[in-house]
């Protein structure tokens, strides 16, 4: 099993561009199902996800012609209207298979999803909709069973917000019979950047960005030509590097207006931040200051960015205080960081970081995809060697991390 070894060496210094973005390219995968046309996707990150992905969505029947540049998926019939276990287990976002196969073929199959062990991730969200749309669901033998012959347009009022229960009930009434409201949608980018790639596909979606979402259903899709939006979270984990080393980097093909609340607390932290219409410049010269955090659904601080954070939290000067209000479960890293000689305390849900003057090398495990992100950041200041196992979480969602650290300057290898 592959493992990271990083030594802590000063700045990072230089440029770095940002990959397209996993959360939205995983939805708008799914959505070539809804359509027999060719759906042509551009800045598509290579990532064990988006592999995963297209997998399953070969497995439904799916064709993938890919080069150095772009993908053309097209799902000419699907020909089985199943996502199962094997291939669900290790991915959370495949249940965004659930409303776009349902839509189409009045008719899915889905296990139950796995992915990163941070929370439970309910799934209530999504059925709840559907069956509001008119489907009528089971849960069978670790198995989600929708059934309808077509869907209708329904109003639908989230009771928590769901990036992927927005999503996926938004792509299932793209093909509904009538007008769906979404309320207490989720207002992230990536939902805007899905909704842009099915209204290029010819559907009718409007105030994708808002927690109101209108869908008016339409016979059929077509084929289109999309470019996945860049990684806001690779983007601010590159940025929470280079701060946390002192460093100087530019981030480029990126979108300054997606990372507002992050990039306010690299400010209050201490760095300078400038940005530009494709591009953000960090430089970090002068020691840190902690800074308190608390997730919410966007616009607020994600929670994609707590992890980084603590890293950067565990060397600055002075307390934060650090509190995860989306999983229950995300809190993980605090023990690893401790073996890197961090001072951090937890109760409940909240995390209470001291600064101290150094950390130390030390053998680390990663539990989930960004607390994976945290132990590189804390690698790379730490003295000393530090190695990270089990960094297949990291390769879900970071696309050639070690190539474009090692870019900066970053003394960073993988060890297989």
């Amino acid at each position: 099993m592959d493992k990271l070894s990083i030594v802590g060496n000063g700045p990072l210094r230089g440029e770095v561009r940002a990959s397209g973005a996993k959360n939205a390219a995983l939805p708008i995968l799914c959505a070539a199902l809804l359509s027999a046309e060719p759906l042509v996707l551009e800045n598509l990150p290579h990532l064990r996800d988006v592999s995963t992905m297209l997998e399953l969505l070969r497995q439904m029947g799916a064709s993938a012609d890919q080069d150095a540049t772009q993908l053309a998926l097209t799902v000419p019939q699907v020909s089985q209207a199943v996502a199962p276990y094997e291939m669900v287990k290790t991915m959370r976002a495949s249940i965004l298979v659930l409303g776009p196969l349902l839509a189409r073929c009045g008719e899915a199959r889905v296990s139950l999803p796995g992915g990163c062990a941070i929370g439970m991730r309910p799934v209530d969200q999504h059925i709840k909709g559907l069956e509001a749309m008119g489907a009528e669901i089971r849960l069978e033998h670790g198995y989600i069973h929708a059934v309808a012959r077509r869907l209708r347009g329904a109003r639908i009022v989230f009771d928590m917000v769901t990036v992927t229960g927005t999503e996926n009930l938004m792509m299932a009434a793209c093909l509904a019979q009538g007008e769906t409201i979404l309320e207490n949608a989720a207002r992230e980018p990536e939902v805007g950047d899905l909704a842009d790639c099915l209204n290029a596909m010819g559907a009718q979606v409007r105030g994708a960005g808002t927690d109101t979402i209108v869908i008016a259903g339409v016979p059929a899709l077509r084929g289109a030509r999309h470019r996945i939006m860049p990684d806001r979270i690779e983007t601010g984990t590159f940025l929470v590097a280079a701060a946390a080393t002192r460093g100087e980097i530019t981030v480029t093909g990126t979108r300054a207006q997606a990372l507002d609340a992050v990039l306010e607390k690299l400010r209050e932290a201490g760095a300078e931040v400038n940005v530009a219409p494709d591009q953000i410049h960090l430089k970090a010269g002068k020691p840190l200051r902690a800074v308190n955090v608390r997730t919410a659904p966007y616009p607020a601080f994600p929670t994609d960015m707590q992890a980084q954070f603590m890293a950067l939290n565990a060397i600055a000067a002075g307390t934060a205080v650090m509190t995860e209000t989306i999983f229950e479960n995300r809190l993980m890293h605090v023990q690893e960081l401790r073996r890197l000689g961090a001072d951090i305390e937890v109760e409940g849900n909240t995390a209470v970081v001291k600064g101290v003057a150094r950390l130390t090398g030390a053998r680390v495990m990663a539990t989930d995809l960004r607390a994976s992100a945290s132990l590189v950041i804390a690698g790379l200041v730490a003295e000393g060697e530090t190695q990270i196992e089990r960094i297949y979480h990291l390769d879900r969602g970071y696309e050639a991390i070690e190539q474009k650290l090692a870019g900066l300057g970053a003394s960073i290898r993988r060890i297989t």
